[in-house]
């Protein structure tokens, strides 16, 4: 497995839209272990392949809590196949969008269909956190970011600091005080 670099915005790439893939084969499940690798050691609970420069419609999640085995949900073209009336609002955070959080509002409850690592059909309903994050890793795949759910002045207010820290000289090391 192999560490992927993380995609931090403001980059033109994250708002792009993936490409659906045409089988889950050896190529696309190794994708999904290293964005798997990835995101443990970001650490994270989702991670979608635009965040890590791969435009094709691949997702992983994992909600198991510190101390609990992995439970990782790999998902290859996920779409939504119904969503509930009723919301709900999670303060939510992104790889891409590091040290910011905001709630948004989602649908409670969904039903999504997408390939597994076998390239088996899956559909399945999910509530809660569950839901939210796979709304959330989904809107990855139309180079859709969770801040693009907040006020434009909310939005503008966080890209302002992302960029403004890309452009930061990195902090000095002890090797380089005198």
């Amino acid at each position: 497995m192999a560490l992927l670099p993380i995609i931090v915005a403001p980059d033109p790439r994250l708002t792009q839209k993936a490409a659906p893939v045409a089988k889950v084969d050896a190529r696309v499940r190794k994708l999904m272990d290293d964005m798997l690798e990835t995101m443990y050691i970001a650490p994270g609970i989702g991670l979608a392949a635009p965040q890590v420069g791969v435009l094709q419609r691949v997702i992983v999640l994992d909600l198991a809590h510190e101390g609990e085995a992995p439970r990782p949900l790999r998902m290859a073209n996920p779409e939504l196949l119904w969503v509930s009336d009723e919301d709900a609002v999670y303060n939510e955070g992104c790889l891409s969008v590091p040290e910011h959080y905001a709630d948004v509002t989602r649908p409670a409850k969904i039903k999504v269909r997408y390939l597994d690592e076998n390239n088996k059909t899956i559909e399945m309903e999910a509530e809660g956190l569950l839901a939210t994050c796979i709304q959330h890793e989904m809107d990855h795949l139309d180079g859709v970011l969770f801040i693009d759910h907040l006020t434009a002045l909310k939005r503008n207010i966080i890209l302002r600091k992302l960029l403004k820290a890309k452009k930061a000289p990195p902090a000095p090391t002890r090797d380089h005080v005198l």
